[in-house]
C-alpha cells in the first residue's frame, strides 16, 4: 500500500516523480540503475554551475589558516619542556685567566715534547744504535763501542790471546762472530779476513772454527812475551809461537785506545823469516 502524504495524496516513490509527455503520455519508469546515472549527472551539472559561480566570485572561497600575530615586534618564545621534565642548567665558563694559563701549561708541555724528540733524534744521530741488525752488519760497521764503553782487553798480548781463545772455544756463532770482529777496526777487519783467504769477518771466523782440532793447546798457545808494554803500536806475530790445534792468523797490529783498551788496526800474514820476538822484563 503507497503511503500517504499530509495533503492525503501518495508519496512518490523513486523513478515515478517524472513529469508525463506533453500529449498527455506518462514517462517511462526507470529502473534503479538508470535512475542511479541520472542522479549522477544531475550532481555533475551542480558541480559545473558551483564552480563556474566561484570562479566569478560569486561564491566566497575557503578561509584560510589564521595568522597569529606578534605584537610588540618580538618573536614568540621558544617552547618549554614538557611538564615534569628537569631543565639542565648551563654550564658555567670558566674565568679568563685560568683559560690564559691553561694555554700557557699546553704551550709549554708541546715545547718539552719537541725538545724531547730533538734531543732524541740528535742522540741515534750521534750513537747510533744496533737494534734489527744482524751480526755481520753490525760488524761491519765497527761497532764503535770501545769508544765510551770497557769492550776490549787492557793488555795488546791477551787481546791476540783472546783472538785464538774466542775461535777455538764453543761459542755461539754470533757471539763468536762479534767477539772477534769487534776487537778489530773496520780496515783491519778487512785485512783480517782477506789475507786468510774470505770475503768478510763475519764469514772467516766461522770457517776459520771448523778448522780447529785440538782446542787445548791452540787457545792458550799465545803469552806475553815481555812485561814491558809499549804506549805505541805494537805488533805480534803468531809465528813467535808453536801453534797447535788449528789454523795460524798471521800477524796482528794493535794501538790503544780510550780507557787504555788495545784495539786491532792492522793485520798481515806471518812474515818470512819470522822476526824475533821482543825480550825484557
Amino acid at each position: 500500500m503507497a503511503e500517504q502524504r499530509d495533503d492525503g495524496k501518495p508519496v512518490d516513490q523513486p523513478g515515478t516523480g517524472i513529469e508525463p509527455k506533453a500529449g498527455g503520455q506518462p514517462a517511462p519508469r526507470l529502473d534503479e540503475e538508470q535512475l542511479r546515472q541520472f542522479q549522477q549527472f544531475q550532481q555533475f551539472q551542480d558541480y559545473l554551475k558551483f564552480t563556474e559561480a566561484q570562479n566569478q566570485g560569486l561564491v566566497p572561497a575557503q578561509p584560510t589558516q589564521p595568522v597569529t600575530q606578534h605584537y610588540g615586534g618580538q618573536p614568540p618564545a621558544p617552547p618549554g619542556p614538557p611538564p615534569g621534565e628537569l631543565v639542565p642548567a648551563p654550564r658555567p665558563r670558566l674565568p679568563r685567566w685560568l683559560r690564559r694559563l691553561g694555554g700557557k701549561l699546553l704551550a709549554w708541555v708541546i715545547v718539552i715534547v719537541l725538545i724531547c724528540v730533538g734531543a732524541t733524534i740528535a742522540y741515534r744521530q750521534i750513537f747510533p744504535s744496533d737494534a734489527g741488525q744482524d751480526t755481520a752488519t753490525f760488524v761491519q760497521g765497527g761497532g764503535g763501542k770501545h769508544h765510551t764503553n770497557q769492550v776490549l782487553s787492557t793488555n795488546p798480548w791477551e787481546a791476540v790471546r783472546a783472538i785464538y781463545d774466542t775461535i777455538g772455544k764453543p761459542y755461539p756463532p754470533a757471539t763468536r762472530v762479534e767477539k772477534v770482529c769487534l776487537s778489530m777496526s773496520e780496515q783491519a777487519q778487512a785485512q783480517f779476513a782477506r789475507d786468510l783467504g774470505y770475503p768478510d769477518c763475519a764469514t772467516a771466523v766461522p770457517a776459520l772454527n771448523a778448522k780447529v782440532t785440538d782446542i787445548t793447546p791452540y787457545i792458550y798457545a799465545v803469552r806475553p812475551m815481555s812485561s814491558v808494554v809499549p804506549r805505541q803500536n805494537l805488533t805480534i806475530h803468531s809465528c813467535w809461537y808453536s801453534i797447535r790445534g788449528g789454523p795460524l792468523l798471521g800477524s796482528f797490529t794493535l794501538q790503544e785506545v780510550e780507557m787504555g783498551q788495545w784495539l786491532i788496526t792492522g793485520h798481515a800474514n806471518s812474515p818470512e823469516p819470522c822476526p824475533a820476538p821482543p825480550t825484557g822484563n
